[in-house]
């Protein structure tokens, strides 16, 4: 069974930071490029990251540009999110998720077939 695991949720005060892990198992997700995913209570899931295969082509929502960084590190099959600045509208539960098709670099996330099942993020005021 493919799985990918977030972890590094929790409560931070504005301001803060907090740093996202994805642990994926099953397979490689080496030649796939992933990314992070929002939703807050009541909204629509919203883009946040993308990351191309290799790491070297990155793409982010305005939103979190310049205070969010997404990486990866392909040996230990593990996706990350560093989060700093955060604000209150930052709150929602974070998803990790894999693009099906290799080589396609993507924010759609319909092309993402393989997900996580979220870590909460709180950001108080």
């Amino acid at each position: 069974q493919v799985q990918l695991v977030e972890s590094g949720g929790g409560l931070v005060q504005r301001g803060g930071s907090l740093r996202l892990s994805c642990a994926a198992s099953g397979r490689s997700f080496t030649d796939n490029a992933m990314g992070w995913f929002r939703q807050a209570p009541g909204k629509e899931r919203e883009f946040v990251a993308a990351i191309s295969w290799g790491g070297s082509g990155t793409y982010y929502s305005d939103s979190v540009k310049g205070r969010f960084t997404i990486s990866r590190n392909n040996t230990q099959n593990t996706l990350y999110l560093q989060m700093n600045g955060l604000k209150p509208e930052d709150t929602a539960t974070y998803y990790c998720a894999a693009v099906g098709s290799p080589n396609t670099f993507t924010v759609a996330s319909s092309a993402y077939n393989y997900w996580g099942q979220g870590t909460q993020v709180t950001v108080s005021s």
